[in-house]
């Protein structure tokens, strides 16, 4: 599979695999699997910030998770150097959604790097979930989203 022009295709652009920002790797193998850290809601312009239920909608939530995915993708590129048919599946994302106690349409707001992944890689982009809520995210971050994919 051709990452960069499937993303062509779709009208997105695969960002460079973001740095780690602290002690940590930005993925590891183990095994036939590959365990990619916690990307954060970035785009173009910087940082995307805002807590769910107070200041940001439900739909943009959901763009900030789709920036998410173009990260996990991206990091998912670097480790296999560039040659992205040596990823088989997506296994599972794990979604954390900077929101007010009272909001609860952190599903919807995940949504928007589940469907990516699915526009992007097809049934193999299908995967387990989680998506949660929590209090805070580093940075003041909308989304932070961590992938496991399973390498062929």
């Amino acid at each position: 599979m051709d990452l960069s022009a499937k993303l062509s295709e779709l009208g997105l652009t695969l960002p460079a695999a973001p740095a780690p920002a602290a002690n940590y790797v930005p993925y590891v193998i183990s095994g036939n699997q590959l365990f990619i850290s916690g990307q954060i809601s970035n785009g173009p312009d910087g940082l995307i910030c805002g807590k769910l239920g107070a200041d940001m909608a439900t739909e943009d939530g959901a763009k900030a998770a789709q920036s998410c995915a173009l990260a996990l993708l991206a990091q998912a590129n670097a480790a296999v150097e560039g040659d992205f048919s040596k990823v088989k599946r997506l296994v599972k994302l794990v979604g954390f959604v900077n929101s007010t106690a009272e909001f609860t349409e952190q599903p919807k707001v995940v949504n928007g790097a589940s469907d990516l992944m699915v526009e992007v890689m097809g049934d193999m982009g299908r995967h387990a979930r989680s998506a949660v809520s929590a209090a805070s995210l580093p940075l003041g971050v909308a989304v932070e989203i961590e992938a496991i994919f399973e390498l062929a």
